[in-house]
């Protein structure tokens, strides 16, 4: 499993996300504070404080690199 911190701060990059994500067969989750949701959910990632920076769990140990090159628009440094 690799967690990456990403930032989800307007209502099109929200889409945007999910429609990356989707094309993966992996399980992804959205971290925030006690919450943790399924990242493949826009309804579920509306549900966060999306304000603020929010930790990716990506569970895709062989093909992580490929997923984060895809992500990399949401991913904070």
């Amino acid at each position: 499993m690799k967690t990456v911190q990403i930032s989800l701060n307007s209502i099109d990059k929200v889409k945007s996300f999910v429609n990356d994500i989707t094309k993966f067969d992996y399980d992804f989750d959205l971290v925030s504070g006690r919450y943790v949701i399924d990242a493949k959910s826009i309804m579920g990632i509306f549900s966060l404080d999306l304000s603020k920076p929010i930790n990716l769990n990506i569970h895709a140990d062989d093909d992580a690199e490929n997923v984060l090159k895809v992500l990399s628009p949401y991913i904070i440094d």
